[in-house]
């Protein structure tokens, strides 16, 4: 994709989280993008992400959903204010809430694909509800309740 992804505009100080930080050189680095209402991620897990031969990890799976979901959270937040991310002050959001269904074990050879709906943008609250795909089928499903960092809190700024 030729878009900046939502985690690309992060600040340097929030963008050190394994899962989305771009400058975490052991993390993830997973990136989300917008494709119509929905947000969308793929990423190619390693051999390392196994739980038992041939399949991924659950945490894993668990971790992509809370990132993915994170990032869309912020994204819709900018939507709902009418602003580009690119602008100030910046909206970042972490986890209050993450709940996950595994519903087939996930394969480990191919791409995952996550797909998120918006569900609820009020206050500083956000609810997304994620899917994710493993050669078209959906093995896991989950929800994250967002809420965004306040401006006070430094996080290390």
């Amino acid at each position: 994709m030729t878009q900046k992804a939502f985690q690309d505009y992060y600040p340097d100080h929030w963008a050190l989280c394994y899962g989305c930080g771009r400058l975490n050189e052991h993390g993830m680095q997973i990136k989300s993008y917008w494709d119509g209402e929905e947000s969308v991620c793929t990423f190619v897990p390693k051999p390392y992400h196994t739980a038992v031969p041939g399949y991924v990890y659950g945490g894993l799976i668990a971790s992509l959903i809370d990132c993915h979901s994170t990032g869309t959270a912020s994204a819709a937040a900018y939507r709902a204010q009418g602003r580009e991310l690119d602008t100030e002050p910046p909206l970042r959001f972490v986890t209050a809430s993450l709940y996950v269904d595994y519903l087939r074990p996930t394969p480990i050879e191919g791409p995952l694909e996550l797909r998120s709906q918006v569900k609820e943008v009020k206050g500083r609250k956000v609810v997304v509800s994620t899917m994710l795909s493993a050669g078209g089928e959906v093995c896991a499903r989950g929800e994250v309740v967002a809420v965004e960092i306040p401006e006070n809190m430094s996080f290390g700024k």
